[in-house]
C-alpha cells in the first residue's frame, strides 16, 4: 500500500491547482493520494489540460518548467507529481 501524501504547503497550493485548472470537485481533490493517477485516470485532465495545468503551476509556485522535464511519469500520479514540483521548489 503507497502511504498517504504528507500534507503541507506545497501538496495544499497545488491541490487547489488541481481543483481550479481541471474544475474537480473538493471532495476530489482531498481524495488524492500518492498512488492516484492523473493523466488517464482522470477525464479531466486530457492532453488539453495538461498545458493550463503546467503554466498554473508554473505561475502559484513561481518555477520555470522546461517542455524537456515534463514525461509520462510525471503526470503519472499524485505524487509523481507533488514530488517534481518539490523538486523543482529546491
Amino acid at each position: 500500500m503507497v502511504s498517504a501524501v504528507a500534507n503541507d504547503d506545497t501538496d495544499d497550493r497545488l491541490r487547489g491547482i488541481l481543483r481550479d485548472v481541471l474544475g474537480l470537485s473538493d471532495e476530489t481533490v482531498a481524495g488524492l493520494e500518492a498512488d492516484t493517477g492523473l493523466f488517464g485516470a482522470l477525464p479531466e485532465l486530457d492532453s488539453m489540460a495538461v498545458a493550463g495545468l503546467l503554466t498554473e503551476i508554473e505561475d502559484r509556485f513561481d518555477i520555470v518548467i522546461d517542455d524537456d522535464e515534463i514525461d509520462g511519469e510525471i503526470l503519472e500520479s499524485y505524487g509523481n507529481l507533488l514530488n517534481f514540483v518539490r523538486a523543482k521548489l529546491g
